[in-house]
């Protein structure tokens, strides 16, 4: 009876595995939060993004790694390849970490992935991490809210899937604050110039934000509408008076 037993409950802990949606925050090793860095250590399987860095993963030695990292632009079928790969890693590891920059749920594909495992029935937990446009604001020095200047921040991404039509409206908030900023953030400024805002509203683009490689510009909008310098790393533009840099 006692094998029995044992081989019961072996074979329940299978088919219950847990899967855990952590944000990794911005890149730097020491932003995520200390649950999702105790989950790494706890992992049997981590799939991860294709920009969480090599310093994050050493985080999670003992845990079988799986790059799922799927770029802007790429096609959505993608998507479901590592649905597919979550469920199967669910039926065969007790412990799951799905590993995604920033926060899971904003910009994350988190939906997507939720729902899979639901129509699997499999247990998921979500646990947040730094998103990009807080890490950029505290290494810039410039607050995304300022009393008398912005009461409000949007948070948006003109960024689409091949085939599927580009957002073009602009959101109506003190502050701006576009992911996935590089061309897609020229096109803004030129709707934004042609919609009436001011040439001279102060832009800050950061660049690979938290990381060793991490850089900043300043400029005004009507400097952005005309191009971006090349940029090697993931781009934020934070736009509006906020950003204005104090004198």
């Amino acid at each position: 009876m006692a094998n029995s037993s044992t081989s019961t409950s072996s074979s329940i802990q299978q088919e219950t595995g847990i899967v855990y949606l952590v944000g990794a925050g911005p890149g730097a090793v020491d932003l995520i939060t200390v649950r999702g860095a105790k989950l790494l250590a706890q992992a049997n399987i981590v799939l991860h993004d294709a920009l969480v860095t090599p310093e994050m993963l050493e985080l999670c030695p003992q845990a079988i790694k799986v790059s799922v990292g799927k770029r802007s632009g790429q096609r959505s079928a993608a998507q479901e390849h590592i649905n597919q790969q979550l469920v199967e890693a669910a039926q065969q590891h007790a412990i799951v970490v799905r590993l995604k920059g920033g926060d899971p749920m904003l910009f994350g594909r988190a939906d997507e992935e939720m729902t899979a495992l639901e129509h699997a029935r499999i247990r998921f937990e979500i646990v947040p991490g730094i998103t990009t446009a807080m890490a950029a604001a505290a290494s810039v020095q410039l607050p995304l809210t300022k009393r008398g200047v912005a009461r409000s921040v949007a948070l948006f991404t003109s960024s689409t899937a091949p085939g599927e039509a580009a957002e073009t409206r602009i959101p109506d908030c003190d502050t701006l604050v576009q992911y996935m900023g590089g061309k897609e953030a020229i096109l803004t400024a030129q709707r934004m110039l042609a919609k009436g805002f001011s040439p001279d509203l102060p832009i800050v683009i950061v660049q690979s934000c938290s990381r060793p490689e991490e850089q900043h510009l300043h400029l005004k909008l009507c400097d952005l509408a005309h191009g971006l310098p090349a940029c090697d790393g993931p781009v934020l533009v934070m736009m509006g008076e906020a950003m204005r840099q104090r004198s």
